[in-house]
């Protein structure tokens, strides 16, 4: 007879301890630095018990890696304590798919469950723990608050944060329905944390009253390839970018096809040890009507190179050998060609905004299956949907009107880790829509610079071509438009700094040692280098004053943070007479207690929006 089990052990192994440890091991051992998501966790869990909402942003670059971040903080709440973490996503059934996998093989435990898998009868009971994701959409989240009830506290992680769940009718006095419905989630005791590339709705919007001061930033992992690399500032790319004079017909479609086709070839033929498939994103439209048309040229381009006998044939066998001529002179033409050929009857296209054509490429659309896999789509590609081996864009989706700056952030899908190939990787794209497009990514780096400062009121900016955040969304009652002006951190004000503007008060040089002698945080680099850009040349354009004291704005000002909701630059400080034909101008100011900020004023049609609830 057997000796009685001793169940202290298996007790002791049914307690989960330390996920959080063994998910940034999992990283680890992949070769993936976790430093980054570390400061980010870190951050997180700090800031989360001192913010007085409960509410906090964690902000990062579009690709950089969130995903993994937001596992890694998932394990240290559970660790902690917290049994009932939520994940909130856009309504797309691929990225649902896309999280739940990565979710599921990472090892976290519990296991992620779709929202649809809580039944009925787990209203009322209380769970062990629960990691669930549910879409951001009426009839999931109705549901999920109904399951959820009464079983305690819920933390919120809301993925693509600044998506739908932002109040829409804010200065009706209402709320909109995702707005009061991740309300309800959240309830009277629970945490939310926003997760998105672009915050400035957040905070525009006051949602869920998060306060600015207590936002994470999430920096991009070292192999990362985004604004710097795809938007520079000098313009000179690193990639292959191919500029349209027009918006793009079905001719410059498959041309770009072609190219992708040859560069494939030309990856798989001379560079790769083995065969890997790659993908190209089409984006024209947010109508699947349109989707249908790309769809076709596409399809009609593939069904000629399969059959030789077809008219298009030989034109189109031309067309890509003098494709490979023209882009890899030194190698073999007729072998990347006879790749292209031999293996068209493996190219896959893929149209995301299909139900139809979702569900036959199965659970992985986003996922390349062959050597050419063509995705086309609009809203559902626009955001949080990752593309692996992403070797080429089409990109020609523009708006009559006014950009959006947080939409076309987001479709900036070709940002992430693209160094293996980046030579290879080719943006097509009408010349005036990259130009509003590196524009967006300008505008929103200079805002983050105010953001990282900790002013607690970023600044952000916009022109007649972008508009920062939908205007419905905009908290009327606390936003003031137009303020012209942006600052930077606070730093100890001392009489040698206009020593140092006297040396030249027109000259790079001078914000350069300025810089030097404050800091990147009273004086970020990147407003230098976007200035020295803009004027090309043209120093007469900048003017750099001399120190002022905000004492004499009396109580209209801070005194303290140095700070105006009707800001400090007006016609007397900005000096027309001695700097007549200046737009970019710097003056510091200081208050009494030897404090002092660094302000900017860009005298353009540019718009510098600012949420003032924290000088109200």
């Amino acid at each position: 007879m057997s000796s009685a089990l001793d169940f202290t052990k298996f007790k002791e192994k049914s307690k989960l301890i330390d996920r959080y440890g063994k998910q940034l091991l999992r990283l680890q051992k992949k070769g993936i630095a976790t430093d980054c998501i570390e400061m980010a966790v870190d951050g997180a869990i700090v800031n989360l018990t001192t913010a007085t909402a409960s509410a906090l942003v964690i902000y990062g670059d579009p690709q950089s890696g969130k995903t993994e971040m937001m596992i890694c903080l998932t394990a240290k709440l559970l660790d902690m304590g917290h049994n009932i973490i939520v994940h909130l996503m856009n309504d797309s059934v691929d990225l649902l798919t896309q999280n739940l996998k990565r979710f599921k093989a990472s090892g976290l435990a519990p296991a992620a469950r779709n929202s649809s898998e809580l039944t009925q009868s787990m209203e009322g009971q209380k769970p062990q723990e629960l990691v669930v994701f549910c879409k951001k959409n009426a009839r999931d989240l109705e549901k999920l608050v109904a399951r959820l009830k009464s079983m305690g506290r819920v933390v919120v992680i809301d993925d693509e944060a600044d998506y739908a769940t932002p109040n829409g009718k804010i200065n009706q006095g209402k709320k909109s329905t995702i707005n009061e419905l991740v309300g309800q989630l959240i309830g009277q005791d629970g945490y939310y944390v926003g997760v998105t590339a672009t915050p400035a709705r957040l905070d525009l919007n006051n949602t869920f009253k998060n306060e600015t001061e207590k936002w994470v930033n999430f920096p991009p992992h070292s192999a990362y390839t985004g604004q710097d690399t795809f938007f520079p500032l000098n313009k000179k790319v690193s990639y292959r970018l191919k500029l349209l004079d027009q918006a793009g017909d079905a001719k410059e479609a498959q041309a770009a096809l072609v190219r992708f086709l040859v560069t494939v070839a030309y990856l798989n033929e001379e560079i790769n040890d083995t065969e890997k498939n790659y993908s190209m994103l089409v984006h024209t439209s947010g109508k699947k009507e349109d989707h249908s048309a790309d769809l076709v040229t596409i399809e009609n381009s593939i069904k000629s190179l399969r059959d030789s006998d077809s008219e298009e044939f030989e034109a189109l066998v031309t067309l890509i050998h003098t494709t490979a001529q023209t882009l890899y002179k030194d190698a073999d033409a007729d072998k990347l060609t006879l790749y292209v050929v031999g293996n068209a009857s493996r190219a896959t296209p893929v149209v995301l905004n299909s139900e139809r054509d979702r569900a036959a490429a199965g659970d992985s659309a986003t996922e390349p299956s062959s050597p050419f896999t063509i995705i086309i789509g609009g809203n559902i590609v626009s955001r949080g949907v990752t593309f692996p081996n992403l070797l080429a864009m089409f990109f020609t989706r523009n708006v009559r009107y006014k950009l959006q700056q947080d939409t076309y952030i987001q479709r900036a899908r070709m940002f992430g880790a693209r160094n293996e190939y980046l030579e290879h990787f080719e943006l097509t794209i009408p010349v005036l829509l990259y130009a509003d497009w590196h524009r967006c990514f300008v505008f929103h780096r200079l805002a983050l610079a105010t953001v990282k400062t900790n002013l607690g009121s970023p600044v952000w900016i916009g022109d007649s071509r972008i508009a920062v955040a939908s205007s419905t969304s905009i908290d009327k009652a606390t936003v003031a438009l137009d303020k012209g002006e942006m600052s930077f951190g606070m730093f100890d004000f001392s009489p040698e700094l206009d020593t140092i503007v006297f040396q030249s008060q027109n000259g790079l040089d001078t914000l350069k040692t300025l810089r030097d002698k404050l800091g990147n945080e009273a004086l970020p680099e990147f407003l230098i280098q976007y200035i020295e850009a803009v004027i090309a040349g043209n120093f007469d354009s900048l003017a750099i004053h001399t120190a002022s004291s905000v004492a004499g704005y009396g109580e209209s000002a801070n005194q303290a943070a140095i700070s105006r909701a009707k800001g400090f630059m007006g016609k007397t400080q900005l000096e027309p007479r001695k700097f007549p034909t200046a737009v970019h101008h710097i003056k510091i100011f200081h208050n009494d207690d030897g404090k002092a900020r660094l302000f900017y004023k860009f005298k353009d049609r540019v718009q510098f929006i600012q949420n003032l609830k924290s000088s109200l």
